[in-house]
């Protein structure tokens, strides 16, 4: 019966979500002809506008809709609003730039790039003012580099340094009777960790302090500039968390003053000198890098960049994972692009699955036979990310960019108890040979089967030290010393030899013309990414498998997210050495 509840569930869901995407489809037939051909004209006196909000992600899909349904934080491209911003610096009818913060979703790398473009636009002699109901450390981060800062009078700021929450499973796993068996190498390869302990182990502890300091300590020295503050007071500030309120900040240097919006819009009507009774021409960083790039500089030479964003799996993948088989197949049409003479690897990955890592990696060997290969890392390039950068010719990130966790693992999950003791449900096997069935999910593994298991990830270890080696023109010896699952930031990364330059995409694109002789030249970007409809229907999707899934499993269903989750690391994976949140 309940089987059949979900199926006439399922099949109402497709008949109103098929309604729906047939109105929807008339309204693009008669919205999208009337806009996307259409030159926006910028008027005098505009104001550039960055919302800065919701997630950010190296690129995102065009929608159409997001204004015409009133989405009120649609996820913000860092490499199309960098380039807008880069662009309005010389736009005589852009007069400056208004960033508007709210609740972020971001690393502190693609933080950076905006930081840098914003500079660039302040270096045109243009203002830039911040407004923002509560400023988070990282919008605080970027907010930072304004001319003013101006907080709503009730509103907060949160300075009080950069903090990583890590989950644990492993007493999930105790109640449901779950046995993760693990192989790894490295000491520092803790991407296990949350499946076998309940806290971090003194080594990953170890790491993740370092690289957080790090990281701080690169955010206090760039706010501190941008804010003609001394490092140590701005230190200061963090640790003793000396700023808790709109007067605080304002007493400390952080923030010019507390504005109610009419003022903040006063404010920007004088640095505009408009007149107080002008109606704002505010102009969004996305429609500004539409507009633009229609009339954009045509060149048959192209800098190809290849955006590589989210975990490294098999398959097709979104426009946020990293799918090796089109993946694969966009590097070898690029390669025999005849227009294309160079290209930029835009990696912001924290790895996944050691065999998807290893096809993509053929194909950016293979490219980098023929043309400039150029890695530019985002916020992070870790594990599988940096395996996919090691082929490159030169690696560009920022200090701000987590990189390195040279390491694999293995793990393979018993079942068994969960099954037997939760659900009654028992097994039975047949084998030709002693290991037919190795691979079980329903026993716990033999000692000789998990010898086998750890040799085939200490043979997967030794590839990627051997393929890091090559890429790096380094003894392999070298590079297991700072490999063993061990996280960098850029620094750091740049000091011992596994970066070589500290910068942006801009940097990378540079670097990539100037390595193929290019004097003029397109910047094009790849892959194609999912329509707006296209995304729709998968989320669609998904959302009726969770409301499935939530009838029939009710109180259990958190503990199948988790296996969910567990599912994504079959075969040997190159990972981050953690999943964390920083606040």
């Amino acid at each position: 019966m309940n089987f059949l509840k979900n199926v006439l569930a399922v099949i109402t869901g497709l008949f109103v979500f098929s309604f729906i995407a047939f109105i929807g489809f008339f309204l693009v037939i008669a919205i999208i002809p009337a806009s996307s051909n259409q030159t926006m004209v910028v008027s005098e006196n505009s104001i550039l506008r960055l919302n800065l909000s919701g997630e950010i992600h190296e690129k995102v899909p065009n929608d159409p809709f997001s204004e015409f349904l009133g989405e009120s934080a649609p996820m913000l491209s860092v490499i199309d609003a960098s380039i807008a911003i880069r662009q309005a610096a010389s736009d005589d009818d852009i007069k400056g730039l208004y960033i508007r913060t709210g609740l972020l979703s971001s690393g502190y790398a693609s933080l950076t790039e905006l930081r840098e473009a914003i500079q660039e636009f302040k270096s045109s002699g243009k203002f830039v003012l911040a407004y923002g109901e509560f400023y988070s450390e990282k919008a605080y981060y970027l907010a930072s580099i304004a001319d003013e800062i101006y907080i709503q009078p009730e509103g907060s700021i949160e300075f009080n340094g950069i903090s990583a929450n890590i989950t644990f499973y492993q007493g999930a796993f105790e109640k449901l009777g779950v046995e993760p068996q693990i192989f790894r190498v490295g000491e520092f390869k803790g991407a296990v960790e949350p499946f076998i302990r309940k806290d971090l182990s003194p080594e990953n502890r170890l790491q993740l302090e370092t690289w957080l300091s790090s990281l701080n300590d690169v955010v206090i020295a760039e706010i501190a500039e941008s804010r003609n503050l001394e490092v140590s007071t701005v230190r200061e500030i963090s640790n003793s968390m000396l700023v808790t309120s709109p007067a605080s900040a304002k007493e400390h240097g952080l923030i010019t003053d507390s504005f109610y919006a009419d003022q903040v819009e006063n404010r920007l009507k004088e640095l505009a000198d408009m007149e107080q009774d002008d109606d704002f021409n505010f102009v969004s960083t996305k429609d500004y890098y539409l507009n633009w790039s229609k009339n954009e500089p045509y060149a048959s030479d192209r800098v190809a960049v290849v955006v590589a964003e989210g975990e490294i799996l098999g398959g097709d993948g979104t426009n946020y994972t990293i799918g090796s088989k089109k993946f694969a197949s966009t590097l070898k049409n690029l390669r025999n692009n005849s227009k294309v003479k160079a290209l930029v690897l835009r990696i912001n990955s924290p790895g996944g699955g050691m065999t998807a890592s290893d096809v993509i990696w053929r194909e950016i060997s293979l490219i980098a036979d023929s043309i400039p290969v150029i890695a530019s890392m985002g916020d992070y390039a870790a594990s599988g990310g940096y395996y996919l950068a090691a082929p490159c010719d030169t690696i560009v990130c920022q200090s701000t960019t987590l990189t390195g966790s040279i390491g694999v693992f293995g793990m393979l999950f018993n079942f068994g108890p969960f099954l037997t003791d939760k659900l009654g449900i028992t097994h039975d096997v047949v084998r030709t040979g002693e290991y037919s069935d190795i691979f079980t999910v329903t026993r716990s593994l033999t000692d000789q089967e998990k010898e086998i298991i750890q040799h085939g990830v200490e043979n997967s270890y030794e590839t990627f030290i051997d393929k890091v080696s090559t890429g790096r023109k380094r003894d392999n010896n070298d590079i297991k010393a700072i490999a063993s699952g061990k996280i960098w930031h850029g620094q750091t990364a740049l000091e011992n030899g596994l970066v070589d330059v500290i910068g942006g995409l801009k940097d990378a694109i540079k670097i990539a013309a100037e390595a193929a002789d290019l004097e003029e030249y397109s910047v094009v970007y790849y892959p194609e990414q999912k329509s707006f409809f296209e995304e729709i229907i998968s989320e669609f999707g998904g959302q009726v498998q969770a409301i499935i899934r939530n009838r029939e499993l009710g109180i259990l269903e958190p503990f199948a997210g988790i296996l969910d989750k567990a599912r994504n690391y079959q075969g040997t994976q190159a990972r981050l050495p953690f999943e964390f949140e920083l606040n």
